[in-house]
């Protein structure tokens, strides 16, 4: 699986990595362990209840929306403190 991030992706290498694509990686490593809110877009454990962020309830749990949403999360620039 190729990311369009840090070391091997196209571009150069990210060196040291930026915490948000070293987790972007442990994602897109396991997503069956993770799932997105559907409120603020959030990847949270698949065992969360209810969104930290945005107390939302409903999250999308497939294996494609969360590599989409991890990949998304880590070519941008955090947008949240």
């Amino acid at each position: 699986m190729s990311l369009p991030f840090g070391p091997g992706s196209s571009g150069s290498p990210v060196l040291p990595l930026e915490p948000r694509v070293k987790s972007a990686m442990k994602i897109v490593a396991m997503p069956e362990r993770y799932k997105v809110c559907a409120g603020c877009e959030s990847i949270v454990g698949i065992h969360v209840a209810g969104c930290p962020k945005c107390h939302g309830y409903r999250f999308f749990e497939g294996r494609d929306a969360v590599i989409k949403q991890a990949k998304l999360l880590a070519s941008r620039p955090q947008q949240t403190v």
